[in-house]
């Protein structure tokens, strides 16, 4: 008897200590990965303050990730001028701000429309919209574009923002969330003399704030760094958003890397803002859509 005990207080004294290792490893562990990860950015944030003849001359020691020799600001100077970087800059804003507000609404309204309704076809349509998300872009960029330039839209803003409104994906986001929300609040509402509308903006919207984080910062993200279909259908700076503005860099001589860079931090800093100020409701969103998909 006495035996088991001390075995049994053996293995509870060994548990923190084994938790503590265990918790100390997977610091361990991510810490390596986020540095991994930042290799990228902080070669990319160095190599924007060298001359253009040493940003590729040391990139195979550590060198390439200390910012020796320093030009300063220079290489942001002419990336700017070079690229047109004001106007290309607010083509993005612009597109990608129209993208993600009016995708907020029409993916919103939609997923809450399948989680609430009982329609026939609901669950046939549930799987088309499941099955849309597998579907590559690439494979409706050609028809999009012969469509859209029978209407005239080429070099427009309206061809790069019309087709990513609607998104399946932020769709099911949408509805897997709601899906969590009781329905009973709303019922609670219906009674007090709440109509449709006032339920969803004053009810539903408010509790689903994590989703709306998370679609905003997923279809920002990709709107921001789209390249293939602005390549497609623009042709002149007008309404070339800035993945496209970098190949002036490569079709203009001299090749400038550190004007390449400077450019390349300029386009990703507002990504990581958004980011930085959404990733809490961003991984809310994530774990609560996730629970329910």
């Amino acid at each position: 008897m006495t035996s088991s005990r001390s075995q049994s207080s053996r293995r509870q004294s060994a548990a923190p200590g084994q938790s503590l290792v265990g918790r100390w490893l997977l610091y361990a562990v991510l810490t390596a990965l986020a540095v991994f990860f930042l290799f990228p950015l902080v070669y990319m944030l160095a190599s924007s303050v060298k001359p253009d003849d040493q940003v590729l001359a040391n990139s195979q020691s550590a060198e390439a990730f200390l910012p020796t020799p320093f030009v300063g600001l220079e290489n942001y100077g002419d990336a700017i001028d070079r690229a047109q970087l004001p106007r290309v800059f607010l083509n993005s804003v612009v597109i990608s701000s129209f993208i993600v507000g009016l995708g907020l609404i029409v993916n919103s309204l939609f997923g809450y429309a399948l989680s609430r309704l009982r329609f026939t076809g609901r669950n046939i349509l549930r799987a088309a919209i499941v099955a849309l998300i597998i579907i590559p872009f690439e494979s409706l960029a050609v028809p999009l574009l012969f469509m859209g330039a029978e209407v005239g839209w080429l070099d427009t803003y309206q061809i790069q923002i019309l087709p990513f409104i609607a998104n399946p994906l932020y769709i099911f986001l949408f509805y897997t969330f709601f899906l969590s929300i009781p329905v009973s609040l709303e019922e609670a509402a219906r009674i007090d003399g709440a109509g449709p509308f006032q339920i969803f903006t004053r009810v539903v919207m408010p509790l689903a704030k994590p989703a709306y984080a998370t679609v905003a910062i997923l279809g920002f993200l990709f709107s921001w760094g789209q390249f293939l279909w602005p390549s497609m259908v623009t042709r002149g700076v007008d309404v070339r958003p800035l993945p496209v503005g970098i190949g002036v860099f490569k079709t203009t001589p001299p090749v400038s890397w550190g004007d390449i860079m400077a450019y390349t931090v300029l386009m990703t800093l507002p990504l990581l803002v958004i980011f930085v100020v959404f990733q809490r409701q961003f991984v809310q969103g994530v774990a609560s859509s996730g629970v329910k998909g």
